[in-house]
C-alpha cells in the first residue's frame, strides 16, 4: 500500500485545493491531508477566514482524502515519523529552493519521493479573499 501526505491551510477551499488533493490521490492508495492549525497560520503572519475545525472538517468529508489530521508543525519528517508516508505532496512554488532540496536528500534516503504539483493559475486563497476585500470596499463607496 503506497501512502501519500500533503498539508495545507486549506482556508477558503477552492479548485486549486481540490485538483491537488484529487491528483495526490491518483498516485496513492491512502492519501493523508495534514490541515495546518490556527496557531501555525500565524507564522506567515496571515489569520486564516475559516476556523480551524471547520477547515478540517471540509477536507476529511472530501471522497479522494482517506484521513485528515492537524498540522501543528511544519517539520516534514517528524510527520513522517508519526505516519510513515511514502510519497509526499507539495506545491511546484518550493521547488529548487534550499529547504526543499534538503528535505529531498533527507527523504532520499527513507525511500521517501516528493512530487511537485503546479499551482492551478488564476485561483488562490490569498487572490480569492482579496478579491473579496476589493469588492467590499467598493460596494460601500455606492
Amino acid at each position: 500500500m503506497i501512502i501519500g501526505y500533503t498539508t495545507g491551510v486549506f482556508d477558503l477551499f477552492h479548485i486549486g485545493h481540490l485538483n491537488m488533493l484529487k491528483n495526490a490521490k491518483a498516485m496513492c492508495d491512502k492519501l493523508i491531508v495534514g490541515v495546518t492549525v490556527d496557531e501555525l497560520v500565524a507564522y506567515k503572519h496571515k489569520k486564516a477566514v475559516i476556523p480551524f475545525e471547520e477547515r478540517l472538517e471540509i477536507v476529511r468529508n472530501i471522497n479522494c482524502v482517506d484521513v485528515a489530521v492537524p498540522q501543528r508543525t511544519m517539520n516534514k519528517f517528524e510527520a513522517w515519523e508519526k505516519l510513515r508516508f511514502d510519497l509526499m505532496f507539495v506545491g511546484d512554488d518550493w521547488y529548487g529552493t534550499d529547504k526543499w532540496r534538503h528535505l529531498e536528500d533527507q527523504f532520499g534516503e527513507i525511500g521517501v519521493r516528493i512530487i511537485y504539483f503546479p499551482y492551478t493559475k488564476g485561483t488562490s486563497s490569498t487572490l480569492i479573499n482579496e478579491t473579496l476585500i476589493s469588492m467590499r470596499e467598493n460596494s460601500s463607496a455606492l
